[in-house]
């Protein structure tokens, strides 16, 4: 018996670790998609005023929401209440770098270009790491390590502990995006206009194509199948085996690039656009299955929870939208603009924006 509620225990445990968000994207391979469920009517639960511009994309670990934002702070708030739990204080303002949990410890960059790790129950600074400009991606932890990209061009490899440098891959221009893991390689585009697979053991480049254009959002990675959109108006699937691209679409009535990172679930690849429409497109062909027209460009990268879309808009509003059909389903108006992406973990629905407000979506009965 003892032995059953043990297994029970653990497994408990485990469902309840899987139905978090921990880094930008929800998982290693940035697909976007919730392992938790979302009630089907949604209602505002609470907000939290953070002081100044959140363009960084929240994570949820354990009850506790971890933002970043321009008021220089790294905030621990609670899921449940909206309270706040602890807040530390970077070197500089935290813009789009989201934080990534793992093991107790928070990663974050920040705007002077300096690498946070921050202990998840105090807040206490535990080390930090300084490259040669502003950080704009989010770390991503890869076992004993972390990776992040800098605006000095570089893709950096820590060790967890500690923050020593184990290798850096230089590129040619900046490291915007956040690096998709899988199978040991770190896969990301670049302002350089080449797609990169890096083996994380050593930092040697195993894949190399071009991306068609300099990229800003990460990478959504599906087998090996990876789904991002660029600079030059397009959104693309690359073969990773084959080192080759499968398809590329653009809107055939609006020429604008795709800042916005790709959610892909149930054979569709959805992504917001700088043409104010957010796109669903068929992830083997390419092809349009249905765009959603908001008033302003969407940098917000989608996030999909079962049938739904959730995504914010610079129009100031945040949507919700049928997955299969791209019917608006509901919206709420936060005035002000919304960049950041949407954290989805325990049946709520995270998201900061632009005039400092955090906000939490959820069922008012807590029923998830």
């Amino acid at each position: 018996m003892r032995t059953l509620v043990s297994l029970l225990l653990a497994a408990a445990l485990l469902a309840a670790a899987g139905a978090d968000w921990p880094q930008f994207r929800a998982n290693p391979q940035l697909t976007g998609v919730a392992a938790s469920a979302v009630p089907a009517a949604l209602k505002l639960l609470w907000t939290y005023d953070a002081g100044e511009s959140v363009e960084s994309s929240a994570a949820i670990s354990a009850g506790t929401v971890y933002v970043g934002s321009r008021s220089k702070e790294l905030l621990a708030i609670d899921l449940e209440t909206g309270k706040l739990r602890w807040k530390y204080r970077a070197a500089d303002e935290i813009g789009e770098s989201s934080p990534a949990v793992a093991d107790g410890v928070i990663y974050v960059g920040d705007l002077a270009g300096i690498l946070h790790a921050v202990n998840s129950a105090d807040g206490k600074l535990l080390w930090t790491f300084k490259t040669e400009a502003e950080i704009k991606s989010s770390p991503v932890v890869a076992g004993d390590r972390v990776l992040i990209g800098s605006y000095d061009n570089h893709l950096y490899c820590l060790a967890r502990r500690g923050g020593r440098l184990l290798w850096k891959f230089a590129s040619t221009n900046y490291v915007h995006g956040t690096p998709a893991i899988a199978n040991g390689i770190a896969y990301v585009g670049g302002c350089d206009e080449v797609f990169h697979g890096i083996r994380i053991a050593d930092g040697r480049e195993v894949v190399q194509f071009a991306a068609g254009g300099p990229t800003a959002a990460s990478p959504a990675l599906v087998g090996q199948v990876v789904f991002f959109g660029n600079f030059n108006e397009e959104v693309v699937a690359a073969d990773l085996g084959g080192k080759r691209i499968l398809w590329r679409y653009r809107n055939p009535h609006a020429a604008f690039p795709f800042y916005s990172s790709a959610a892909v679930a149930g054979g569709r690849v959805v992504v917001g656009g700088r043409d104010k429409m957010v796109h669903c497109l068929n992830a083997k062909t390419g092809k349009s299955e249905w765009s959603f027209a908001t008033r302003a460009r969407v940098d917000s990268s989608p996030a999909i929870a079962g049938d739904r879309v959730y995504v914010g808009s610079s129009d100031g509003r945040f949507y919700v939208l049928d997955l299969a059909t791209g019917r608006k389903l509901w919206v709420f108006e936060a005035g002000a603009p919304l960049t950041a992406s949407p954290a989805i973990a325990a049946g709520r629905i995270v998201i900061g924006s632009e005039d400092g407000r955090v906000y939490c979506f959820g069922d008012a009965a807590g029923v998830h």
